[in-house]
């Protein structure tokens, strides 16, 4: 298989699998020729993590530089819910947190993606509120932390907060550590929201909404996917590049937006059978709108 040929300058990659241990997931994304690359730094569905070694995390650090990785960062755990009404779950939420921060300082990494939470039947007002408290317990809890929290904008399913830019940004607004927090733009989620950037008129409202509501200056990450439901579906369902109701014009305005480019992006698409296959595909896709 053929790298591919990421354009100078350019910070884009995948979401590399840590089957083996942590120190595979930069060996993987080399493989495919990525510049950036996203992880989890443990399981994705258990509570309990394991700590990472010392010696994993030397050899992860060397692998991200042998393989030519600029920039590398972590998604948090599935389970996380930052805005749970129940007080256990909340709990074991916030100590995750705390865990995974802790892990993205031994890796180096520069932040995690975090989901905002869902509050269930307590209602958006509420759970923005807990999850503004959530963020500080964890950060009182690790307060020597240096990686970041970035919340990830999602499609609205059910009670998930951050539909809308101004939830994440009151969110951010209630925190008592506003300057931790940093924000990931998804692709497939704000579209499912109904954010309409098929159009350059579109596409230009969308980042004025988001600039006046949390700044492009708070932009950590951009999660590249296309989307199978339609716009304001609130259907969060991945699929490749081109081959959802995006479509490539969506992409390619991000592709060729100046203001982005120092912004790492990578893909979450469906894996399937082949996935240094497939991802090698989507960002050829996404390499060829660049203009």
């Amino acid at each position: 298989m053929k790298k591919v040929k990421i354009p100078r300058g350019r910070l884009l990659g995948v979401h590399c699998s840590i089957a083996g241990g942590v120190a595979n997931a930069p060996l993987a994304g080399a493989e495919i020729g990525c510049t950036a690359i996203q992880l989890f730094t443990g399981s994705n569905q258990q509570w309990r993590a394991k700590p990472i070694l010392r010696a994993d995390a030397a050899l992860f650090r060397e692998n991200v530089e042998a393989g030519g990785i600029r920039v590398a960062f972590a998604h948090a755990m599935y389970l996380i819910n930052l805005a749970a009404p129940d007080a256990e779950i909340f709990k074991k939420s916030v100590k995750a947190m705390a865990g995974e921060l802790s892990r993205a300082d031994v890796l180096g990494l520069p932040f995690v993606i975090v989901h905002p939470g869902a509050p269930k039947e307590r209602g958006a007002a509420w759970g923005m509120r807990r999850a503004a408290e959530a963020i500080g317990r964890v950060f009182d809890l690790v307060p020597d932390a240096k990686a970041k929290i970035a919340l990830e904008t999602t499609a609205g399913a059910g009670s998930s907060l951050g539909r809308t830019f101004g939830e994440i940004a009151s969110i951010i607004d209630a925190s008592d550590t506003p300057g931790r927090l940093l924000t990931c733009f998804d692709t497939c989620h704000a579209f499912a929201a109904g954010y309409d950037f098929r159009t350059g008129q579109g596409y230009e409202e969308m980042w004025r909404s988001f600039d006046g509501a949390i700044g492009i200056e708070n932009l950590a990450a951009i999660h590249l996917n296309d989307c199978l439901g339609d716009c304001a579906s609130r259907l969060d369902r991945h699929t490749h590049i081109g081959k959802g109701r995006i479509g490539l014009e969506g992409f390619r305005l991000i592709m060729n937006d100046r203001r982005l480019t120092g912004i790492p992006m990578v893909l979450e698409t469906p894996k399937g059978d082949s996935p240094h296959r497939e991802d090698s595909r989507n960002l050829n896709s996404l390499i060829k709108l660049i203009s």
